[in-house]
């Protein structure tokens, strides 16, 4: 059969060669849909949820609280699964505080529903003080309930990856239990703390609000952050 000629008017700017016996390109496949956090997303049956016990001292409650926080699981059984909080309850006896904890764990929920970067409410509640001063809680100078809260929520938040650990480099972790060892070797004979483990005569550290900080060698060292004056 003789091919048909075709004229071709126009000057030719390129050209490619098609290989009869190639493959043909094979489609990628669709990319996993993500679902992102919010306000629209309904709250599904089933939630995971991790409940912490927080025991304060008795002239701040009497009873224990219950934090409890829901989460919710998004874009399951694939690479991009995650787990982000959507809801908070916190359960207690103590009736004294019942109405602004209610109301704090609504806000504190509404948030989490509303999705984006919600670890910004660790230190909105870190930075809330009693009148009053706070108090000591496990050898730690506590701001107030709300700010202990805060502390529970920074806990759950770095659990399910939202937040990083205050891990400490192992070149200073090493050099903190140094100092703590030399420490108690020259004061054999100083009471410790039982609850928070550091000298009863240590006082509160300025950075990590730990009450750990002692004298030696003429300079303030904390055995907690490993914080000096002498740098």
């Amino acid at each position: 059969m003789t091919g048909m000629t075709i004229k071709i008017d126009n000057k030719i700017v390129g050209y490619n060669v098609v290989n009869k016996e190639a493959p043909a390109e094979i489609e990628a496949p669709p990319a996993a849909e993500i679902i992102q956090m919010h306000e629209a997303l309904k709250r599904p049956d089933k939630l995971i949820g991790s409940t912490y016990k927080l025991k304060t001292p008795e002239h701040v409650s009497q009873h224990s609280l219950y934090i409890t926080i829901n989460d919710i699981v998004l874009n399951e059984g694939t690479d991009h699964e995650i787990r982000r909080p959507f809801e908070v309850f916190i359960n207690s006896k103590n009736m004294d505080h019942f109405q602004w904890i209610v109301a704090l764990t609504r806000i504190m929920s509404a948030v989490f529903r509303k999705g984006g970067d919600v670890t910004f409410m660790v230190e909105e509640l870190r930075s809330v003080f009693d009148p009053s001063g706070g108090y000591w809680n496990k050898g730690k100078l506590m701001p107030s309930l709300v700010a202990e809260i805060g502390d529970v929520i920074e806990e759950h938040l770095i659990g399910i990856g939202m937040l990083r650990g205050p891990e400490q480099e192992d070149s200073k972790r090493e050099y903190i239990e140094q100092k703590k060892e030399e420490y108690l070797e020259a004061t054999a004979d100083a009471a410790i703390d039982e609850e928070s483990g550091f000298p009863a005569s240590a006082t509160l550290c300025a950075k990590c609000s730990v009450k750990a900080t002692v004298i030696m060698d003429g300079c303030s060292t904390c055995l907690n952050c490993g914080e000096s004056k002498c740098g």
